[in-house]
C-alpha cells in the first residue's frame, strides 16, 4: 500500500488543491480510510480499489475529513493522474472511466490536462429565503451583490451565490463556524479581456464544524458549469480562478463540446510517489 501526493488545478506545482492518493487500499475498511483522510488533513483523500464494474478502469473511494463524498471534482483527476502514472492502461485509449458512489464519470486527456464529465445535477433550483440568509451568513458575502442563489449539487451538496463582479467574490469575509456538510461557494464574473472569465470561491465545514476555504473545488466548479452553460451565461469554453484568498493559483478549463456535455479539466502534477504506508490500527 503506497501514498502519492499530486497537486490538482494549479497553474504550476504546488499552486493547486493536494490530494493524498493511495494504491492498493483493499485491506482498508471505512474507518480506517478516514483515519487516514484526517490524519492527512487534506480536503480530500483518495483510495484505489479494483472496479466492481466491468465498464470501469479504476474504483475510487473518496474521503474529506468529516466523511465519505460520492463524486467530487479534484480528487477525480488527481487520482486519475496517479493511476496513469503508476502503469494503469483504459480499456478505451480516448477515454478513462472511474467508478466512483456516484456511478461511472468519465475522463479524457485535452494535451497536458485531465478533465471529467460533470454528473448531472441532483438538486438544483433557487435556493429557500433561510438557505439564502444562511448562505450569506456563513460565505459573507454583500446581499446587494448577488444576482441569484440556487443549488448546484451534484454529489455533494453545492449552494452558489452568484455575485455581480469577481472583486464581490474577493471581498467577501467568511465564518469561521458552520454546520458539518456545509458546501456553499461563490462565483462572479471578471471584465471583459481578463486572462480568466470567472472567479469562484468554495467553502465546507470539516468534522469540527470549523469552515474551510477550499483551494480549488472540481465539483463546485462543475456545478457552477453545469448552471452557467444551462442558463446560457457561458458558451463554448471559459476559464475560471480559484483560490487566490489562500495561496493558490487555479485555473479550471470548463467546456462545452457539441453534444451538450459538459468537461472540467485542469493540469495535475505528482509531487510525491509511492510513498509506503504502514498498517493502520
Amino acid at each position: 500500500m503506497t501514498l502519492d501526493l499530486v497537486d490538482v488545478f494549479g497553474s504550476a506545482g504546488f499552486k493547486g488543491n493536494p490530494l493524498g492518493v493511495v494504491h492498493g487500499a483493499q485491506g482498508l475498511d471505512t474507518a480506517q480510510m478516514l483515519q487516514l483522510t484526517q490524519w492527512l488533513g487534506f480536503s480530500e483523500t483518495t483510495f484505489l480499489l479494483p472496479p466492481t464494474d466491468p465498464a470501469a478502469d479504476y474504483r475510487v473511494r473518496i474521503f474529506y475529513p468529516a466523511g465519505e463524498l460520492p463524486f467530487a471534482g479534484h480528487p477525480t483527476l488527481g487520482t486519475c493522474h496517479a493511476w496513469l502514472e503508476a502503469g494503469g492502461t483504459p480499456r478505451n485509449a480516448g477515454t478513462i472511466v472511474q467508478q466512483c458512489e456516484a456511478g461511472l464519470i468519465e475522463i479524457r486527456r485535452e494535451g497536458d490536462m485531465l478533465a471529467f464529465a460533470a454528473p448531472a445535477l441532483t438538486h438544483d433550483g433557487p435556493l429557500s429565503d433561510d438557505e439564502r440568509a444562511e448562505a450569506i451568513r456563513v460565505t459573507g458575502a454583500d446581499p446587494d451583490a448577488i444576482v441569484e442563489a440556487v443549488h448546484v449539487c451534484n454529489g455533494p451538496k453545492w449552494q452558489l451565490l452568484r455575485l455581480r463582479s469577481a472583486e464581490d467574490v474577493l471581498a467577501a469575509q467568511p465564518a469561521f463556524k458552520a454546520p458539518p456538510g456545509t458546501d456553499i461557494g461563490l462565483a462572479g464574473p471578471h471584465p471583459s479581456g481578463a486572462e480568466v472569465d470567472w472567479e469562484l470561491r468554495a467553502f465546507f465545514a470539516n468534522q469540527h464544524g470549523a469552515l474551510v476555504e477550499d483551494p480549488v473545488t472540481g465539483s463546485f466548479n462543475a456545478g457552477v458549469a453545469m448552471h452557467l452553460f444551462g442558463a446560457g451565461l457561458a458558451q463554448d469554453s471559459y476559464i475560471a480562478a480559484q483560490g487566490q484568498k489562500v495561496g493558490a493559483e487555479g485555473r479550471i478549463h470548463c467546456s462545452q463540446d457539441a453534444g451538450g456535455k459538459i468537461w472540467i479539466g485542469g493540469r495535475s502534477v505528482t509531487i510525491s510517489r509511492g510513498g509506503d504506508l504502514p498498517a493502520l490500527a
